[in-house]
């Protein structure tokens, strides 16, 4: 008798294979608005268990998709065939500027073990205690601190992973792979988004050497490689640090501003609107619109001195002592929380546009786009997010949300990001609500590179299929509610 795809891999995996109903549903959704059931979940315990799945998958012509901790908001880890959820690779090996880390430790967990050693690892997402590694470089995700410190892409050293094929590779330390990797790379630099974080489509201006060509992975989301370990670069923690919270009677004032302090080097530059300052315990000015969080941890001593000369906005707070910067940065945070907390149920529209970036000196233009939005969708919006890079998150509010708004404001938004040099993903990802749309932004000289890219690593395109590079739309497919 012939076995099914599910009676191979309960004989081979050594970890767990479930196909219950009750498995199927929780997979079936994560952090993000949409729905898809897969057939078979595994949890590998080993990489040997991931080298199964996917040959099994490749011999049965079913899909493979990577889960971290489900906190995704694009529905990356959503697919048919076969979910693998990577909780149980969690290894962590700390040494002086490195930790080598596996896929499925979650960030809490190590900025505890490396706050043991007074160190740090600079991408730091509002999400930050309950996503995986893995999640983080499959989404290149980045988080406050990243106008200083970059996003993750730009503090990893090397990575391990599983292609398409089922093969183990490491980069950049496999020269043969890294070899094929860049001699593969054409760019054109014109659809290049100029922004200072990316986390749209494959990271191909970032392979600038053969050494390099790990970075190839980070922001893949799943689509070129199931991630096993990366080894990460790690900082030692900063002796000082100083926030300073600003208000502002503007969000284009505080824009304007943004540009000015940007060349102060600070370590973030944050911004709330009005939503969140509803939920703060302080005594705001009844004209205030927004706040900027804006904090240094070095060269702090004259920066109230200098940040004087350049704003307009009112200094509020000025922070040292680390429990009140915390109970602030909760707040900043929260901001997600509170944008769903203010927005009735029925009145959410999914999120699709809430991670655009622009170039920071156009991000006056940004914010009235979305002005322009709101009057013609008649939506409201909640805005936030990491201003420094140009990178706003927003929300919106709509008594009409069927899924012709959602897609036009969705196409709209994006035209307006694409022309204003943007990225339509600075730190999300893709995934079911953007993948569409890469083609547009990129052009077909780099959505050609990204092609020869996926043949290289995943030439039967069995890993999460349907995102970066496909040819159907799914911004709207699958939507829980709609």
């Amino acid at each position: 008798m012939k076995k099914t795809l599910l009676q191979i891999l309960e004989s081979k995996i050594n970890g767990e294979v479930h196909h219950e109903k009750y498995f199927q549903k929780f997979y079936s959704v994560d952090s993000s608005s949409y729905q898809i059931t897969p057939q078979i979940i595994v949890i590998p315990i080993n990489e040997e268990d991931v080298i199964k799945t996917i040959k099994i998958a490749k011999k049965y012509e079913t899909s493979v998709t990577v889960r971290g901790a489900g906190t995704g908001l694009v529905g990356s880890a959503l697919n048919y065939g076969i979910i693998i959820d990577m909780k149980k690779i969690n290894s962590i090996k700390i040494n002086k500027k490195s930790a080598i880390v596996g896929s499925g430790v979650l960030k809490g967990k190590l900025d505890l073990e490396l706050q043991k050693k007074e160190k740090f690892f600079p991408p730091n997402p509002s999400i930050g205690n309950f996503c995986s590694i893995g999640g983080m470089l499959g989404n290149n995700s980045s988080g406050s601190r990243s106008i200083k410190y970059g996003s993750t892409i730009d503090n990893i050293k090397q990575i391990t992973f599983i292609d398409g094929n089922g093969k183990k590779i490491t980069l950049p330390k496999n020269k043969k792979v890294s070899k094929k990797i860049f001699q593969n790379i054409k760019i054109d630099d014109g659809k290049i988004p100029k922004t200072s974080k990316n986390s749209s489509g494959y990271q191909i201006k970032k392979i600038t050497s053969e050494k390099n060509s790990h970075k190839i992975i980070i922001g893949s989301e799943g689509t070129l490689g199931i991630i096993i370990s990366a080894k990460l670069n790690i900082l030692d923690i900063p002796k000082k640090r100083i926030l300073y919270i600003i208000e502002y009677k503007s969000i284009f004032e505080a824009a304007k501003n943004s540009q000015l302090i940007a060349k102060t080097a600070p370590s973030t530059l944050e911004f709330v609107d009005k939503n969140t300052l509803k939920h703060i315990k302080f005594n705001f000015d009844k004209s205030t619109q927004c706040l900027l969080f804006v904090e240094y941890d070095e060269n702090i001593k004259n920066t109230q001195k200098e940040m004087k000369l350049i704003i307009s906005g009112k200094i509020i707070q000025k922070i040292s002592k680390d429990s009140d910067m915390k109970t602030w940065w909760k707040h900043r945070d929260a901001s997600l929380h509170y944008s769903l907390k203010s927005i009735k149920k029925e009145l959410r529209i999914p999120h699709i546009i809430e991670d655009a970036a622009v170039p920071l000196d156009k991000m006056s233009k940004l914010f009235s786009v979305l002005k322009n939005i709101e009057r013609k969708y008649k939506v409201k919006t909640i805005i936030y997010g990491h201003i420094g890079n140009g990178n706003i998150h927003v929300r919106l509010i709509s008594k009409k949300t069927n899924t012709k708004l959602i897609k036009n404001i969705a196409i709209e938004y994006f035209n307006e990001v694409i022309k204003n040099n943007g990225t339509i993903s600075a730190e999300h990802g893709d995934g079911l609500a953007r993948s569409e749309f890469i083609k547009k932004q990129y052009g077909e000289i780099n959505y050609q590179t990204f092609k020869k890219i996926k043949q290289i690593l995943d030439p039967n395109f069995i890993l999460n299929p349907g995102k970066i590079i496909t040819k159907k739309s799914t911004v709207v497919k699958n939507l829980k509610k709609y």
